[in-house]
């Protein structure tokens, strides 16, 4: 999955699909609702494939965390973001098991999974392997 044009704006709830870039700012999309509004330079906007987590070894790219994820749910929904803290910390174990608990902060994992459920119930997570063909 491109998540290149997919943003999270501090602030504002849920996704936003990048529609066009202005003098100013931006025109988004809301995943959820599909209505368009601007954003501006002055708001913190975050491209969710420059997003990654720290772990004890590396940081790990957000894609990979969803496609974690989209693999331990065979494609389905995860866990809710509003489940008890001991439950979000116990799955983000399962999905990322060397992530960073003095880095990696309870809020920051309830916004990825539910981030990952936003995708999910639109059909933005596609993340099996595609098979490449040659092209000798």
């Amino acid at each position: 999955m491109d998540l290149s044009n997919i943003l999270f704006i501090t602030g504002k709830k849920g996704l936003f699909k990048l529609i066009t870039q202005t003098k100013g700012g931006a025109i988004v999309e809301d995943i959820v609702d599909n209505k368009r509004f601007p954003v501006f330079s002055h708001n913190k906007i975050s491209v969710l494939a420059n997003i990654s987590i720290y772990t004890h070894d590396k940081e790990v790219e957000l894609p990979k965390v969803f496609q974690n994820i989209y693999q331990k749910e065979n494609g389905a929904k995860c866990i809710d973001a509003s489940s008890p803290d001991n439950e979000i910390r116990n799955y983000m174990k399962e999905v990322l098991p060397t992530y960073d608990e003095t880095q990696v902060h309870l809020s920051d994992m309830r916004k990825i999974f539910f981030w990952y459920n936003i995708l999910n119930d639109k059909g933005l997570i596609d993340l099996e392997p595609k098979k490449e063909e040659d092209s000798q």
